[in-house]
């Protein structure tokens, strides 16, 4: 054999009208072709796969910790592992090695293309099926930074693998409804494919896709040591703040980074891809929603509430703020109010008064509540009759040509998902029973998660498959266990990531079956790819946070460290503040009858009535198809992202995306059909290896430049404006 491991037989693609998918996408961008030939488990494959892997889990966990975060996608190992995987398959050596009766050669032939899938499904892994680092990495650093307490390794370690792994024990068992049937066509996985098929086709007479991934990779390492190091306001450049340098209210208009940001742009693709990802692989129809959405929160809504109605006393506090506050202005002393049991203090909680928040804050829960509420009405009655016509296809319907093709291999064993969820089951049920102290989460609290999460994976599926829309768990889970188990934060966030997380990664591993599927990959090989780099990502994010926790003083912590300092750790503030919100305090006295905000509740019922009142309003107005454009799950989510992402990031992404796939995309086609991925890819892939040499090559050694250029300008924009209050830096009114 030439392999170490080949599956099953696949057959060519018979002909005829009645072979093709259904599905008009699917049609133009999968090939009905399969070559039963080409290798799967090569030498190639695994060497590549792991280090893909583990460099990802690396990065993402490391660029997590810094202001502007990046996250290098699958779409940057999918480009740069092709030339790799070429020259490979030039210089290893053809011959035979034997190993008792089996052989295989670290050469079998040229470099192919399910080798590059399954390399490329390695690398998702570590990048968290696309989100980044683990999410559960961001409970250990609340626990070591925010609240001062201990959690061991061996407890870390298995608190990010069971809740990374805990999902794929039952998503494997629904693949024949999510994966298999035609219908059931992910559209989000297309994208992958029409890129998989773009790299491996032959170069005819014009710039090969490696050369200019060389070319392009070359120019972001170069560029960035200049927003990155030598001209940093070059990463955040807020105009308006230059223009009137003394004015409270133009800092809190113009700044990108603590205000509205109004004209505020950057030139550093670390701020432009910072918590949207990468813009160039977002649809246009995608970014026009967000813009709407973007427009209508930050530049109506937020000013007519701050300026005009002063709502929630909303002038008292920064304008654009995550953190909480006390009635007078004064940041929250959180640890004041949490005991040695790691509870709410009642008697230092009453004496530090209800918690606060910036009108910007409390706004964008009430539209995460509405989006929540809206997302399941809006696919209910607008997508309803479809996914139910699609689900009974899944069942009883007739076969496409690929789900055929894939029927030639081995399926995998449901014993294989079953002893999945045992094991990352009773390593969750150790952690919180043996280890209760720890994360202290109950053990019912983890089997109401599971079941929680197991509930709505199927249907979150079948929306995802079909819509392209994958709704969260994040708020309804952290209100549930809020109002069921008040005082205690880890608690909170622990059920959290096991019940929104574990969901989101079952969803993902069947998005990634469904790549494979679409690419003929054999799925034991897939379901094994999966497992054994899920483990070795999680292992990496951990390790790199210990690390990086030990080793940088004052992480995170943004009153003490040095002015302009990279490591303030945006997604673990909101991660705590909602930890603080949602755990510690709880919903009944932040959103219920002992809280300030329990109008906000409405937010659910506008939400779930929003996509009714459009639907009615296109039933009676048909003519006008404007109406029909109207989507309120993504109009209330696009912002979903804030905080911890900024205006200038927004401003940045909605600039640079709107160029290439409205402007390049319409009048450069041919262009942006061949190199636009590639760009997007080596635009990450540069950044990434120049922030890595700059952290050891010039953080590491404390050197530093300060001049005029290190700075945003905007000193103001974190200011209250009410009379009578002081807030650090800010003039006195």
């Amino acid at each position: 054999m030439s392999t170490l491991y080949v599956e099953g037989e696949a057959s060519e693609s018979p002909k005829g009208d009645d072979e093709i998918s259904p599905i008009e996408e699917v049609r133009m961008v999968v090939s009905n072709e399969d070559n039963p030939n080409e290798p799967v488990w090569t030498f190639r494959m695994w060497l590549l796969g792991i280090v893909a892997v583990v460099l990802l889990s690396f990065l993402n966990t490391f660029f997590g910790y810094r202001s502007q975060p990046l996250t290098v996608t699958m779409i940057s190992v999918q480009v740069a592992t092709l030339p790799i995987g070429r020259f490979l398959a030039k210089v290893l050596p053809r011959r035979k090695i034997r190993i008792g009766r089996r052989g295989f050669s670290l050469n079998p032939g040229p470099f192919n293309t399910k080798e590059h899938v399954l390399i490329s499904i390695f690398a998702n892994a570590g990048a968290a099926f696309g989100s980044g680092s683990a999410y559960a990495v961001g409970i250990v650093d609340i626990i070591r930074v925010f609240y001062g307490r201990k959690i061991t390794f061996l407890a870390s370690w298995l608190l990010v693998l069971t809740t990374q792994v805990l999902g794929y024990g039952w998503a494997g068992i629904m693949k024949k409804y999510v994966v298999e049937p035609a219908e059931m066509w992910w559209p989000g996985t297309l994208v992958q494919v029409s890129l998989f098929r773009a790299l491996h086709e032959k170069e005819r007479n014009r710039m090969s896709k490696e050369k200019f991934f060389i070319i392009a990779v070359t120019c972001s390492f170069a560029w960035y040591v200049v927003p990155g190091y030598l001209f940093p306001t070059l990463s955040l450049i807020s105009w308006v703040c230059w223009i009137f340098p003394r004015s409270v209210t133009a800092h809190q208009v113009g700044s990108g980074k603590n205000g509205l940001g109004l004209g505020s742009f950057s030139l550093d693709w670390t701020t432009i891809a910072s918590f949207l990802g990468n813009p160039l692989v977002t649809p246009f129809f995608a970014i026009a929603n967000v813009f709407v959405g973007y427009i209508l929160l930050i530049y109506l809504i937020i000013p007519t509430a701050y300026w005009g109605f002063n709502l929630y006393s909303a002038r008292n506090f920064p304008i654009y703020s995550s953190s909480l506050f006390t009635v007078n202005g004064d940041y929250y002393n959180v640890t004041a109010i949490v005991n040695q049991k790691f509870e709410i203090d009642m008697q230092a909680y009453e004496k530090e008064g209800l918690v606060n928040l910036s009108v910007f804050f409390v706004i964008s829960y009430g539209l995460g509540f509405a989006a929540i509420a809206s997302s399941l009405t809006h696919v209910a009655i607008f997508n309803g009759r479809e996914i139910y016509e699609q689900f009974r296809s899944s069942r009883f319907g007739k076969e496409d040509i690929h789900t055929r093709l894939m029927k030639k291999y081995k399926s995998i064993p449901n014993w294989w998902f079953h002893v999945t969820l045992l094991i990352s089951f009773i390593l969750a049920l150790v952690l919180c029973t043996v280890m209760k102290n720890q994360v202290q989460m109950p053990w019912w609290g983890l089997v109401f998660a599971a079941g929680l999460a197991l509930t709505f994976t199927l249907p979150i599926s079948i929306i995802t498959a079909t819509t392209n829309q994958s709704p969260g768990l994040n708020i309804i889970t952290e209100y549930i266990m809020g109002v069921i188990l008040p005082g205690e934060p880890i608690a909170n966030v622990c059920f959290k990531t096991y019940g929104y997380i574990s969901m989101s990664q079952a969803v993902s591993f069947l998005s990634d079956f469904k790549l494979g599927h679409y690419m003929k990959i054999p799925p034991r090989s897939m379901f094994i790819v999966q497992v054994i780099g899920t483990l070795i990502a999680g292992t990496v994010d951990v390790g790199v946070a210990w690390w990086l926790l030990g080793s940088v003083k004052n992480i995170c912590n943004q009153d003490l460290l040095p002015e302009n300092s990279p490591w303030t750790c945006p997604g673990d503030h909101v991660f705590f503040d909602a930890s603080v919100i949602w755990g510690l305090v709880g919903p009944r006295r932040i959103f219920g009858t002992l809280g300030q905000y329990p109008k906000l509740n409405w937010f659910f019922l506008i939400g779930a009535v929003g996509p009714l009142v459009i639907w009615a309003l296109h039933k009676v107005f048909p003519k006008q198809h404007w109406i029909s454009l109207i989507h309120l799950p993504v109009l209330l989510g696009a912002t979903a992202n804030m905080p911890p992402a900024s205006t200038v990031n927004f401003n940045s992404w909605i600039i640079v995306g709107t160029i290439f796939n409205y402007f390049v995309f319409k009048y450069r086609k041919n262009w942006w059909k061949r190199y636009n991925y590639v760009l997007a890819a080596a635009l990450d892939a540069g950044l990434a290896f120049m922030t890595v040499l700059l952290y050891f090559a010039v953080t590491m050694e404390g050197k530093s430049i300060e001049w005029w250029g290190t700075d945003e300008h905007c000193p103001f924009a974190t200011c209250p404006t009410a009379k009578g209050v002081v807030a650090k830096g800010c003039p006195v009114f």
